[in-house]
C-alpha cells in the first residue's frame, strides 16, 4: 500500500513520540471505561514496528497496560527480520503475541520481500521463525501471506506450514476497479485468485485435522453454516478497530491508502478527540451498516451475507467511490461456492450417517 495511491505517510513521523503513546493509552482507557470493556486488543503495526527496538517496545507495553484496568491483548505484526534473542526476551516478558509476514517458499518470498540491497529476507525470517517456535512458541500468532498468482498455491501453503503456525492468513493484494490488482482484469469474469485459493482449500481441507487454521477458509465455512464473521474481509460484521498513526491521527483501516490520497483520513487525532468521535464519523458509520451499506448489486446477490461485499478498500472506483462490489467479486464468488459445495456435501453425509439405517 505504501507504493500505491496515498503517499501522505511521507509526511508522518517515522516513530510515535512518548507523548503520543501516553495519550493513546489514556484514550484507550477512557474508551474501555465508557463502554465497560473488559478486553481490548492493540496491534503494533508499521512499517516495521520492531525497528523501535526492545526497549521502546517494552516501554510501550508497560504504558498501555498501566493506563487501563481492561485486559490488553497486545500483538505485533512484523516482517520477522528483527526477532533477535533480545527482542524475543522483551516480547516474552510483556506477553506480546507475534504475527509474521512471509510469502511462501524462499525464491517466491524474496521476489517482493527483500532488503534495500536486493538480498532476499527469507533466510533471516526462517531463522527467526525457528527461534520463535523454540523459545517462545506461546507467542506465535500466525503468518500472513500476500497471494501472488505467479507462485504455486500448494508450494506456497506447504512452505508456510513448515513453520507450524497456529494460523495462516492469505491476503489478496490491494487494488480496486481504478487500479486493479496484479492479474485481475475487472472486465472479465475470470477468477484467478478464487481458483488459486480453491486449490489451497482442497489441499488444506483434505489434510484436516492437524494442520494450521486458515483464516479465510474458516471464516467462510463459519458463514455458510449460518455463523457471523469475525473479520472485515468477508461477512457483514461491523468494523471494530481504528488506526492511530505515528502523529496521533485517527485513521480508518490502512488498506484504504490503496484507493486515493487521504482515503483513510478522518480529521481526528488522539490529541484532540476520544475514540467515540471516530464511532460517529460518517465514513466509519458507513462501514457499520451491514447489508444496508452494500451496493445495490451486492444486495441483490445471493452470496452477499457470506461475501459481505469483500474488503471495503477493494470496492473503490473513481467517480462512484466505494458503492461497488469488490474488484475481487468473481474470485470471492468462485471460492465461496467451491467451499459451500464441499462443506454442504459433508454436512449432508454426516446427517445421513447420524440417522442410521431406516
Amino acid at each position: 500500500m505504501y507504493e500505491l495511491a496515498d503517499d501522505s505517510w511521507r509526511g508522518q513521523p517515522k516513530r510515535m513520540s512518548t507523548a503520543t503513546i501516553k495519550i493513546t493509552a489514556d484514550r484507550i482507557a477512557e474508551h474501555a471505561a465508557a463502554h465497560e470493556l473488559t478486553d481490548v486488543q492493540v496491534i503494533l503495526h508499521g512499517g516495521e514496528p520492531l525497528l523501535a527496538g526492545p526497549g521502546s517496545i517494552g516501554s510501550i507495553a508497560t504504558t498501555l497496560r498501566a493506563a487501563t484496568p481492561a485486559r490488553v491483548d497486545l500483538r505485533v505484526q512484523t516482517n520477522g527480520t528483527l526477532l533477535s534473542d533480545a527482542m524475543l526476551d522483551t516480547l516474552t516478558r510483556h506477553d506480546i503475541k507475534v504475527g509474521v509476514s512471509l510469502d511462501g517458499a524462499a525464491g517466491d518470498n524474496d521476489r517482493h520481500r527483500h532488503y534495500a540491497n536486493g538480498h532476499g529476507s527469507h533466510a533471516d525470517v526462517a531463522r527467526s521463525l525457528r527461534r520463535l517456535r523454540a523459545s517462545a512458541a506461546q507467542l506465535f500468532a500466525g503468518i500472513i501471506c500476500t497471494i501472488d498468482l505467479g507462485h504455486d498455491p500448494i508450494r506456497t501453503y506447504d512452505a508456510i506450514r513448515e513453520f507450524a503456525p497456529p494460523l495462516i492468513d492469505f491476503q489478496l493484494p490491494h487494488g480496486n476497479w481504478t487500479t486493479p490488482p496484479p492479474g485481475r482484469d475487472p472486465g472479465t469474469t475470470d477468477a484467478p485468485y478464487g481458483s488459486w485459493l480453491a486449490t489451497v482449500f482442497d489441499h488444506w481441507y483434505g489434510a484436516s485435522p492437524g494442520g494450521p487454521g486458515v483464516r479465510m477458509f474458516s471464516e467462510i465455512i463459519h458463514l455458510v453454516l449460518g455463523g457471523q464473521s469475525r473479520v472485515e474481509t468477508v461477512g457483514l460484521a461491523p468494523v471494530a478497530f481504528i488506526v492511530v498513526n505515528t502523529d496521533g491521527a485517527l485513521e480508518q483501516v490502512d488498506a484504504l491508502r490503496s484507493a486515493f490520497n487521504g482515503a483513510a483520513g478522518t480529521g481526528l487525532s488522539v490529541h484532540t478527540n476520544g475514540f467515540d468521535a471516530a464511532l460517529i464519523h460518517p465514513e466509519i458509520v458507513a462501514r457499520q451498516l451491514g447489508a444496508d451499506g452494500l451496493s445495490p448489486t451486492c444486495r441483490e446477490c445471493a452470496l452477499h451475507r457470506v461475501c459481505g461485499g469483500g474488503l471495503y478498500a477493494h470496492r473503490y472506483r473513481s467517480g462512484t467511490g466505494f458503492a461497488n462490489p469488490s474488484v475481487y467479486c468473481h474470485d470471492l464468488a468462485y471460492l465461496i461456492r467451491h467451499i459451500h459445495r464441499q462443506v454442504s456435501g459433508d454436512v449432508a453425509r454426516l446427517a445421513a450417517q447420524s440417522k442410521g439405517p431406516a
